[in-house]
C-alpha cells in the first residue's frame, strides 16, 4: 500500500466506504460506474489515466469477509467484479501477467468452466484468463498426453462426472513447465469456494 494511503488512513480512518463506483471487467480493465450506468447496469467507461491505474493497481486488496476494494486515500472503494479477483494475460518471454502488472506465480490449479473460461488459481490468486488469450493456451493443452483437439475437448467439457476411466486434460504453459491437470469449474461456484464477493454492498 502506497505511503500516502497509509498516512490518509491514520489521519481520517472513520470515512465511509463507497460501493458500485468501480469495477474490474473480465479482460482485466478498470472502469468507473457513474450513477447513470449503475442505473441501467452498465459497464462503465475504460479508466486510461495511466497514473490513476498504477494508484489503482498497487493499493488493491481484500478484507476479511472476501470483498475486494481499492484503497482510494482514507476510503475503501469496493469493486464489482465481473470475473475472478486478477485477470491473467499471457506475455511473450514473461509468462502469465496478473491485470495488476505482476506476475501470477506458480499456478497451482486450473479449471474450465462449460462456457469455455479458463481459471487459474496460484496459492491465493485466483485469475481468469483473458478471453484474448484462451486459443494460445488452447494450442497447449494435451488430453490423456496427446494435443486436444476440438471434439475431444469438447468430449471433455460436457462429460457429467469425472470418474477414473475419464480423460484426462492438462495444459503446459511453457515447453519446461511441468503439465497441470485441469479439472471442470465454474465461475459462480469457485468464487463461493474461496470466498470472494462479485459485488460488495454495504449491508442494510
Amino acid at each position: 500500500m502506497d505511503e500516502i494511503v497509509l498516512a490518509a488512513l491514520n489521519k481520517w480512518p472513520d470515512v465511509p466506504h463507497c460501493y458500485g463506483w468501480l469495477a474490474l471487467d473480465a479482460r482485466g480493465d478498470w472502469r468507473m460506474r457513474d450513477e447513470r450506468a449503475q442505473t441501467l447496469n452498465l459497464a462503465g467507461d475504460k479508466i486510461r489515466n495511466a497514473a490513476l491505474l498504477g494508484f489503482i493497481n498497487r493499493n488493491y486488496q481484500h478484507d476479511e469477509q472476501g470483498r475486494w476494494y481499492f484503497q482510494n486515500g482514507p476510503q475503501r472503494v469496493y469493486v464489482d467484479l465481473e470475473a475472478t479477483p486478477y485477470i491473467a494475460k499471457t506475455v511473450p518471454d514473461t509468462g502469465l501477467m496478473l491485470h495488476t502488472g505482476n506476475a501470477m506465480g506458480h499456478i497451482t490449479d486450473a479449471f474450465l468452466s462449460s462456457d469455455g473460461k479458463l481459471i487459474l488459481r496460484a496459492d491465493n490468486i485466483l485469475a481468469q484468463l483473458d478471453d484474448r488469450d484462451l486459443a494460445a493456451c488452447l494450442g497447449n493443452m494435451q488430453i490423456n498426453g496427446q494435443p486436444a483437439q476440438d471434439e475431444a475437448l469438447l468430449s471433455w467439457l460436457t462429460a457429467v462426472d469425472n470418474t477414473a476411466d475419464a480423460a484426462t486434460l492438462s495444459l503446459q504453459l511453457s515447453p519446461h513447465a511441468p503439465a497441470i491437470n485441469i479439472e471442470h469449474g465454474e465461475l459462480t461456484q469457485l468464487m463461493l469456494d474461496y470466498g470472494y464477493i462479485a459485488r460488495p454492498r454495504l449491508a442494510l
